[in-house]
C-alpha cells in the first residue's frame, strides 16, 4: 500500500478530490490521508480508519468508474495521522479495536 499526508489542503487539491469521488468537501480539512492499493487492501483500510477516530472516508475514482484506486480519509490533522498510523499497523492501536 502507499500511504501518503497531505497538511492544510490547497484549493486545487481539494478540487480534484471532489472531482475524482461523490465526496464534495465543502470545508476546509486540516489534513487528507491518501492510501493506494489492492481493493481488499482498501476496504480493510476504510475500516480500520472509521474505527480509528473521527474522520471520513470515501473513494477516489480512477481512470475507470469500476475501479477502486484510492481512499481519501479527511478530518482534523491529528485525526488524519492517527487513522493513517493505524492502517499502517494493520489495526486500530489505540482503541484496541480490528
Amino acid at each position: 500500500m502507499d500511504i501518503r499526508l497531505i497538511k492544510a489542503p490547497g484549493e486545487n487539491t481539494l478540487r480534484i478530490i471532489s472531482e475524482r469521488s461523490k465526496y464534495k468537501i465543502e470545508n476546509k480539512p486540516g489534513a487528507i490521508g491518501l492510501v493506494q492499493g489492492k481493493l481488499i487492501e482498501m476496504i480493510s483500510a476504510s475500516d480500520i480508519a472509521e474505527k480509528s477516530v473521527g474522520v471520513e472516508v470515501f473513494d477516489v475514482r480512477g481512470s475507470c468508474p469500476q475501479n477502486f484506486v484510492l481512499l481519501a480519509i479527511v478530518g482534523d490533522m491529528e485525526e488524519v495521522k492517527v487513522a493513517l498510523e493505524n492502517i499502517r499497523a494493520g489495526g486500530d492501536l489505540r482503541n484496541g479495536n480490528c
